[in-house]
């Protein structure tokens, strides 16, 4: 079986993928710094998983880390917009220092195939209220955006100089198990949920009519796994439904799974916030085997343990 690297493999997604890439027989390396994933999302016991405690923006580690492996899905970020607005530099060393390490280490050993989780993030307001597309000219709004869209075009230029072979992925709201609650900069669904199980009130900004495309964490493994092994798409895909559902529909949701709600209260919009988000998904479907779609009541419930 070949050996995959995963980066951030600690993390909310990259513990999914890891389990995933164990379940099919595969050997394991995680590299993550901890900084946001958690040992006990990985099940160290296994033989066939090797977990390396490191920064993707330290390239000696890195290098070390892509010797000899097959492939590489690239997760390892800070995952927060808000994180990345507040100290810009330390973000630009993870999330794109850390990809361009990636790509020369990946380049010096000869490994060709990476998944790299770049973000909707990266069209900022371009194309609200409709079904966004790929082709949707890019506007980052936070360097965390910025990074991810750079991250892309360095990919780009290795396929095109080196051979590489990087799947992009732009993801949109992926939510499920493993999503870290206590983080201020955690997706809605996970502080949504975590409040509702703990009678806590729950704050939204705005009227709660906003939208988002939500894709629940299992579903989103599927597409990896076939970015990992399956035959190479050049293009990079956005990750989401073409499906809007209302920050008041997911409260409703989580209200009938949890026996009600506890206070909610609206507060003011925040300035930059994207009221209407939505994935045109139609190359994704045409370039990938598309998961059954789980329910979004299915995944709360997944999220929630009910």
């Amino acid at each position: 079986m070949a050996e995959f690297l995963v980066t951030g493999g600690a993390g909310f997604i990259g513990s999914n993928l890891v389990d995933a890439l164990l379940a099919a027989g595969h050997e394991v390396r995680v590299l993550d710094n901890l900084s946001m994933g958690k040992r006990s999302n990985l099940p160290l016991d296994n033989p066939r998983l090797r977990f390396i405690e490191g920064d993707v923006a330290d390239a000696e580690v890195v290098m070390q880390a892509v010797a000899g492996c097959s492939a590489v899905a690239h997760l390892a970020a800070v995952a927060s917009v808000q994180a990345s607005v507040d100290d810009p530099v330390a973000t630009h060393q993870s999330n794109f220092i850390g990809t361009l390490n990636l790509c020369e280490a990946m380049r010096r050993h000869g490994v060709r195939r990476v998944v790299y989780a770049s973000s909707a993030a990266i069209y900022g307001n371009n194309g609200e209220g409709v079904a966004i597309d790929e082709a949707t000219a890019k506007a980052p709004l936070t360097p965390y955006a910025a990074d991810k869209l750079a991250g892309e075009h360095y990919l780009d230029f290795y396929r095109r100089q080196h051979a590489l072979e990087p799947a992009v992925f732009r993801f949109f709201n992926i939510f499920g198990p493993r999503q870290d609650p206590s983080s201020p900069y955690s997706g809605v669904i996970s502080i949504f949920t975590q409040r509702a199980q703990q009678g806590l009130p729950i704050s939204v900004f705005g009227d709660g009519e906003q939208t988002r495309d939500f894709f629940y964490v299992g579903d989103l493994i599927e597409l990896l796994m076939q970015g990992l092994l399956g035959e190479f798409v050049e293009q990079p895909v956005n990750v989401g439904w073409n499906q809007a559902v209302s920050l008041n529909q997911l409260l409703a949701e989580i209200g009938a799974l949890c026996g009600g709600l506890p206070q909610v209260t609206h507060l003011p919009a925040r300035a930059g916030d994207i009221r209407h988000s939505r994935a045109d998904n139609a190359r994704l479907q045409a370039h990938y085997r598309m998961p059954q779609q789980t329910p979004l009541r299915e995944g709360l419930r997944q999220l929630l343990g009910v």
